[in-house]
C-alpha cells in the first residue's frame, strides 16, 4: 500500500531548510532591530516570526504528507501538504491585511528611517531569503509554491528597503519607505490569492488545472479496440500528483489478454497527465453501466 515519492521527500528537505534559514534571519533581525533602535526592523522582525511558524507547520504536514497509506487514510497522508498551504496563505493575506494598516498612515505622514542600518539589513535579508526561495522555487507541490512566495515576499520587501535605504542616504523622500511597501504588498496579495484559489480548487476534488479532460477521453477513446469512454472522473491529490476513474467500452469478443493490454495502454497514456493512481472500469459494448 506504502507509495515513494521522491519530489515529496525533496520538497519535506526545502522546507526544512528555508525554516532554518528564516528563524535563524528572525532572532538576528530581533537583535539588530534594538541595536539599531528602529521600530522598522523590529516590525519586520515579528513578521518574519510568523513567516517561520507558518514554515514550520509547512514542514510538519509536508513531512506528515509522506506516510504510508492505513485503514485511516487508504491514500497515505499526501492531501495534508495542503493543509499547509492553505494555512500560509491566510497567514500571508492576514500579514498583508496588517502591513496595509502599517502603510497607509505613513503615506500620510512618512517616517524618518535610519537609512545605513536598513541598508547593512538589507542586505543580510536578500541573501538569507534568497538563498531560502532558490530552494524551494522549483518545487512541484501547492505547499511548497505557497512557502516560496511567503520567502519572496520577504525578498522583494528587502529589495525595497535596500533601494529606500540608498536614496535616503543622499535624499531626503521619506514616503518612498510606504509606496514601495504598498506596491511589493499588491503583487504578493495577487498572487496568494490566486494560489489560495488553487488550492481550494484541489481540496474541492476540481479537475486539476494541468489536466484538458476532454483531450485526455480523446486520447484515451482513440487507443484501438476502446468503443467509447465514460464516467471519466480526475481530481488531484496534492496538486501535483492526480487520481482518475474512467469506464472503457470494449467488444463482446474481447479477449482478456487483450483487455490487460488494454489497461497497460491507458495507464501508460495517462503518465502523460500525471496520474498516478488509476481505477479502470472495463465494460462491454451491451452491458449496462452501473455508476
Amino acid at each position: 500500500m506504502g507509495h515513494n515519492h521522491s519530489h515529496g521527500h525533496n520538497s519535506t528537505k526545502n522546507i526544512k531548510v528555508a525554516f532554518f534559514l528564516n528563524i535563524t534571519f528572525t532572532v538576528f533581525e530581533i537583535i539588530g532591530g534594538f541595536w539599531t533602535n528602529s521600530v522598522a526592523i523590529l516590525s519586520d522582525a515579528i513578521h518574519d516570526l510568523g513567516d517561520s511558524l507558518s514554515l514550520g507547520l509547512s514542514w510538519y504536514l509536508d513531512k506528515k504528507s509522506k506516510q504510508s497509506s492505513n485503514n485511516r487514510f487508504s491514500f497515505g497522508y499526501q492531501r495534508f501538504s495542503l493543509l499547509g498551504a492553505l494555512i500560509n496563505g491566510m497567514v500571508l493575506i492576514t500579514g498583508s491585511l496588517f502591513l496595509l494598516t502599517e502603510i497607509i498612515p505613513r503615506l500620510v505622514e512618512p517616517q524618518e528611517a535610519n537609512a545605513k542600518g536598513m541598508l547593512v539589513f538589507a542586505l543580510f535579508g536578500i541573501v538569507v531569503n534568497g538563498a531560502a526561495v532558490l530552494r524551494v522555487r522549483k518545487g512541484k507541490t501547492l505547499n511548497e509554491r505557497v512557502v516560496s512566495l511567503h520567502l519572496l515576499e520577504d525578498v522583494l520587501g528587502w529589495v525595497a528597503v535596500l533601494i529606500v535605504s540608498i536614496v535616503l542616504m543622499f535624499w531626503n523622500i521619506p514616503i518612498l519607505d510606504p509606496i514601495l511597501s504598498l506596491v511589493i504588498l499588491s503583487y504578493v496579495f495577487y498572487n496568494v490569492v490566486k494560489n489560495l484559489k488553487e488550492t481550494l480548487l484541489v481540496f474541492l476534488q476540481g479537475v486539476p488545472t494541468d489536466i484538458n479532460l476532454q483531450e485526455l477521453e480523446q486520447k484515451i477513446g482513440g487507443i484501438d479496440n476502446i468503443l467509447s469512454v465514460h464516467q471519466v472522473k480526475v481530481w488531484s491529490l496534492d496538486g501535483a500528483e492526480h487520481v482518475l476513474t474512467i469506464h472503457i467500452v470494449i467488444k463482446e469478443e474481447t479477449t482478456i489478454s487483450a483487455i490487460i493490454e488494454l489497461k497497460k495502454q491507458v495507464k501508460s497514456l495517462l503518465k502523460e497527465f500525471h496520474v498516478e493512481h488509476a481505477t479502470i472500469e472495463v465494460e462491454f459494448e451491451n452491458e449496462d453501466c452501473y455508476h
